[in-house]
């Protein structure tokens, strides 16, 4: 015989909840439940159906759908509009005759087709035809040892780095962020000492900012490396 004084766990919520899901046909035997439940609606104070309360959830999440549809075509097209640049940018280098003319057309390309406000290369270690190009010059021991560090581009503020200042000022205004992008040969994440450093700058302190991907830059930084190997 059951003790009276036994105590007997009140039905919780979650009780309910569990009891729902794992009882799938309740409501298909008491279907005047289910249509006499009426719930608030979460664009005003109306009580809403839960038939109709469930529709305005599906097209919420059809709509949220849509936008992530949206999204994924966007970047698509930005991704495209990307490549077709690194396609004329690489071709550009591909079709430089004379290796001291590399520096120079890789800085420019990189200006003019990714919209990029100030940048700049500097190569060490290059060979005896190139010792005297303002492009190896000014790279002190400590921002090669910096460049060599690097197993994946910098991107942050402008905080007085070295490579900082081989740009050139726009307007008087210093870049306030930075790309700086070793170059070296094989993989950039590599061990192997890098031979020089592409830097980009920006007055928009955004631009290159912290927490953004480097991928696409890490690309241009191979790229731009089989380009300027040729003056080693």
């Amino acid at each position: 015989m059951t003790n009276p004084s036994t105590h007997i766990p009140p039905i919780t919520e979650d009780d309910i909840a569990q009891f729902l899901e794992n009882t799938p046909g309740f409501f298909e035997r008491h279907a005047e439940v289910l249509a006499s439940v009426q719930i608030t609606s979460p664009h005003g104070a109306r009580a809403v159906s839960l038939q109709e309360r469930q529709a305005e959830m599906l097209r919420e999440k059809i709509k949220g759908l849509e936008h992530r549809v949206m999204d994924m075509v966007r970047n698509s097209g930005e991704n495209t509009a990307i490549a077709a640049k690194v396609h004329q940018w690489t071709s550009a280098l591909l079709q430089v005759k004379d290796p001291f003319d590399l520096p120079e057309a890789v800085v420019e390309g990189i200006r003019t087709l990714f919209d990029v406000p100030q940048a700049t290369v500097r190569v060490w270690e290059v060979a005896g035809p190139y010792v005297d190009a303002d492009f190896a010059q000014g790279a002190s021991e400590d921002a090669r040892a910096f460049a060599s560090s690097l197993t994946m581009p910098f991107c942050g503020p402008n905080l007085g780095f070295e490579p900082a200042g081989w740009l050139s000022a726009i307007d008087g205004v210093q870049a306030q962020s930075l790309a700086l992008l070793p170059l070296r040969q094989g993989a950039i994440d590599s061990a192997t000492p890098a031979f020089g450093l592409l830097v980009l700058g920006s007055h928009d302190p955004q631009r290159f900012d912290a927490t953004m991907g480097t991928e696409f830059l890490s690309r241009i930084a191979e790229l731009a490396s089989s380009a300027l190997v040729r003056l080693r």
